[in-house]
């Protein structure tokens, strides 16, 4: 009988690799990090002798949410500035609001808050884009989270870098030192086609080929974003990246709320993948995905919160719902995005764009073990017909009772096992204190 560190038997194993699949009474063996086996309960418990033996009688395991697109840090302007369109939100509330107190501390305190949010709530990886990213990437290292740290670029100047070219510089001499990092990797992260311009989006398409790094990047996020773009370059946004040969695998789209059919169709010509935020762009009235279009064309869409500022909260089980009945009413078709792919959006999807589908997004043998357990015996979530539409349509955050990142237990029965919470807490109550006395 082999050895191992940890045998996890839960009711329902929701591997989402083969699709629609749940299976009942069948356990993980995880040996170093990686799930090493997937057999029935009795099976496994023949095969293999386990440190430690955790049983989940009424659980559903899941492969650990990803989070495909926030701002982690923004979790400490949480409802500063709500009931607000973008562009004034961005120039007369968030903006100077960075300018004035985003620094290393921030950084590293926002982040703590915002991985012990999405942590409680399922979340075991996020693609991140803010300033200091050093910092982002450091804290998650730390606290044990899986990460992928945006290597931001601008046009104008922050506290992070003065222009285009030494954020580039930093960003560079970050991605080597993340080279000795498992838990973080990176991808090149101009924030957008306003805020960038030609010549530094030019040195990021040809570093994104040399280093074959992901590309992300909010597009078409807004009518304000097209307008801009056509009366100062004379055209759309994605016919301006398709121009500087930015279109591609490694090009990750963020929010892609306002497309013409020609633009879908160039899209999943080029196999861009794409990140649906339907909370933030529903809150800032930014427009509708047309996601069940961007699917039938064979595009690969993941799902993302957005920053904690304009969400509010980094609740993805809250996005999977909200993507799942948004793309109904959009559509106007019941039969779009079912429950079982909503889940997939969340996990493997996500993976698959930021280039991480090998190592985590489904629970298969060889895989970080990266998984997250949902109690489905609240009442609100009986009886169960469904394992996969309960954890969709019914199931919350608070169900979320034991998370795995690479094998570690984050969260165990509720509680956090790698952060301090009251001193978390404690933290972010002296950012409020300090911001709002400021205001």
């Amino acid at each position: 009988m082999d050895t191992v560190d940890l045998i996890l038997s839960p009711k329902w194993l929701i591997p989402v690799v083969p699709k629609e699949v749940c299976l009942e009474h069948h356990s993980i063996a995880i040996n170093q990090s990686r799930i090493i086996d997937i057999l029935p309960t009795d099976a496994i418990s023949s095969r293999y002798e386990a440190t430690k033996h955790i049983k989940l009688d009424d659980h559903a395991l899941i492969p650990g949410l990803i989070n495909t697109h926030t701002h982690a840090a923004m979790s400490l302007i949480r409802g500063l500035a709500d009931d607000k369109a973008l562009i004034d939100w961005l120039n007369n509330y968030i903006w100077p609001t960075e300018e004035k107190w985003v620094d290393e501390k921030f950084i590293e305190d926002g982040v703590e808050l915002a991985i012990a949010e999405m942590l409680l709530s399922g979340t075991t990886c996020f693609n991140d884009m803010y300033f200091f990213p050093d910092i982002m990437a450091r804290t998650a290292d730390r606290l044990g989270m899986r990460a992928v740290t945006g290597l931001i670029v601008l046009d104008f100047p922050t506290r992070w870098a003065a222009n285009a070219d030494e954020y580039l510089d930093k960003g560079l001499a970050l991605f080597d030192e993340l080279r000795h990092v498992e838990l973080v990797t990176a991808t090149l992260a101009p924030h957008a086609p306003f805020t960038v311009s030609d010549q530094p989006l030019e040195k990021v398409r040809m570093l994104s080929d040399e280093l074959d790094l992901p590309v992300h990047i909010h597009l078409h996020e807004t009518t304000h974003e097209i307008e801009h773009s056509q009366t100062n370059y004379g055209k759309r946004p994605i016919a301006r990246l398709e121009e500087l040969n930015l279109l591609g695998p490694n090009l990750l789209a963020v929010h892609l709320t306002h497309l013409l059919d020609e633009e879908i169709d160039l899209l999943a010509e080029y196999g861009i993948n794409a990140v649906h935020c339907p909370q933030s762009n529903m809150k800032l009235a930014s427009g509708f995905c047309q996601l069940s279009k961007l699917m039938e064309k064979g595009i690969n869409v993941g799902l993302g919160t957005d920053g904690a500022a304009s969400n509010n909260d980094l609740d993805m089980m809250e996005e999977m719902r909200s993507a799942a009945l948004l793309a109904k009413a959009v559509s106007n078709n019941p039969e779009s995005l079912p429950a079982y792919q909503a889940l997939e959006l969340a996990t493997l999807s996500g993976a698959r764009g930021l280039g991480l589908a090998d190592v985590t997004g489904s629970l298969e043998i060889g895989k970080w073990a990266d998984i997250t357990a949902i109690d489905l015996s609240h009442p609100a979530c009986q009886p169960v017909f469904d394992p996969i539409s309960q954890i969709v349509y019914t199931a919350s955050r608070q169900q979320v009772s034991d998370v795995w990142v690479a094998g570690n237990q984050l969260v165990e029965d509720h509680k956090l096992t790698q952060i301090d919470q009251h001193d978390c807490l404690r933290r972010a109550r002296k950012w409020q204190q300090k911001i709002s006395h400021d205001s």
